[in-house]
């Protein structure tokens, strides 16, 4: 979604200013950062590089007016208080506000300073946004925004804002031009996606396993995934998509973040573990080659060896392709911000050390498993290594390089498997 939101900053401002992007920060007029909130470390991160962007841009040119902004979910959390830290800033503002960005800038360019505009409006940014130009062979399509769930240690409903979903025609039509322009592969993104509910012109309703059969009818569309899931919101639907959709590919990320009923109630997540891997077996029954991925907190308040153990176990369980690991970070304003049962960093940071060992154990063998089948690959270029090579993704979405010429990019080629590393395969073209 960030990485969506960024080239439709790009898009706008190169249609109401005619700002191009360049290569370096010393070359620009215009820096923005776009931010993430969900953990402390982002925030610290994004501080530095403002501190970093500034010093070596007044380096480069001492008497150039550079206009810095913020955008994003630091921006919608801070607001006006982003400007104590960094006076030099001119632009502030959150993810639902970027369609306001050729305003924002007229009035800096007009001598205004420190604009901010975090209020999440009535009227939706994309009504507002210009036609997305040529996004590559995989492109990303918002389909949902913001969060009902309000799970104790998350920003999101806070900087993201309640759910809300775009009407289905929107949609359709956004896909139809991003097919129209070579995109072959389509992502739905939402931070809650599987909790879509829209409705199309008919006021017939859609939830998210009816929108990806109506996205499949698309001329143009041969691959389709979809991030984020919870899995409060999973539907029978949803998983039969799997195996009723060719277009769907095997793939999907459903986070979980402990393995402990004890801290998935702390956390608020509406759900149990044996309610998570009921789905998770009905997901392999579907699709019995699905890739499924997750998302785990490590050290959240009042967790004990014996619950992260639980973790452990329905890791080794699930056995997913790939997951992405945090330590505990406490938000401000969250619930978890104020629990009791803090957990010292030592102990934190060498469970999290534990638990990233076994995920990506698992993910080799898991790698080593896909060698002898021949898989789908979507071919997006040249491998960043290696002369002659291509890559692409599985339908699995494992990141895979094989010798093959240029002209397969942007198609989908049959690929035999051949070798296992830890984050990649290798491969050969089959006929």
């Amino acid at each position: 979604m960030n990485a969506y939101d960024a080239g439709r900053m790009t898009d706008l401002l190169q249609q109401s200013h005619k700002l191009s992007v360049v290569d370096s920060p010393q070359q620009a007029d215009l820096i923005i950062l776009n931010t993430c909130h969900i953990r402390e470390k982002a925030d610290d991160k994004i501080f530095s590089e403002l501190g970093r962007l500034k010093k070596s841009t007044y380096r480069h040119d001492p008497k150039k007016r550079y206009i810095f902004g913020v955008g994003g979910c630091v921006g919608q959390a801070q607001g006006a208080e982003l400007f104590k830290r960094a006076p030099f800033v001119d632009l502030v503002f959150g993810p639902q506000n970027y369609h306001h960005l050729p305003h924002m800038l007229d009035q800096v360019l007009n001598g205004k300073r420190q604009l901010h505009d975090i209020e999440i409006p009535s009227e939706s940014k994309f009504d507002a946004l210009p036609t997305a130009p040529d996004s590559g062979f995989s492109a990303g399509v918002p389909v949902q925004e913001g969060c009902d769930r309000f799970c104790t240690y998350c920003v999101v409903p806070f900087t993201r804002g309640r759910e809300w979903s775009r009407p289905v025609e929107d949609i359709l039509k956004e896909v139809k031009n991003l097919t129209d322009k070579g995109a072959k592969e389509i992502e739905l993104l939402g931070q809650n996606v599987n909790a879509y509910l829209g409705h199309d012109q008919a006021g017939v309703e859609h939830d998210l396993a009816l929108l990806i059969r109506q996205v499949s009818f698309v001329e143009g569309v041969e691959r389709i995934r979809f991030v984020t899931s919870h899995p409060g919101d999973m539907s029978d639907d949803l998983v039969n998509a799997f195996a009723e959709i060719p277009e769907l590919n095997s793939y999907m990320h459903l986070p979980i973040q402990s393995g402990s009923d004890k801290i998935l109630a702390a956390m608020e997540r509406g759900h149990s573990v044996a309610e998570y891997m009921g789905w998770i077996e009905k997901l392999k029954k579907a699709c019995p080659k699905i890739t499924l991925a997750s998302d785990f907190i490590v050290g959240f308040p009042g967790e004990t060896e014996e619950d992260f153990q639980n973790t452990l176990d329905l890791i080794s369980e699930v056995r997913y392709g790939h997951a992405y690991s945090f330590l505990f970070s406490p938000r401000p304003g969250t619930v978890a911000a104020d629990m009791e049962g803090f957990i010292p960093q030592e102990v934190s940071q060498e469970r999290l050390e534990r638990l990233q060992e076994l995920i990506n154990t698992i993910q080799v063998e898991e790698n080593k498993a896909q060698i002898g089948l021949v898989e789908s690959v979507l071919v997006e270029g040249e491998a960043k290594k290696g002369q002659g090579l291509l890559a692409g993704r599985t339908s699995g979405y494992r990141r895979i390089n094989f010798p093959a010429p240029v002209e397969l990019i942007g198609t989908l080629a049959n690929v035999l498997v051949t070798q296992a590393r830890p984050n990649s395969l290798i491969g050969e073209l089959k006929g």
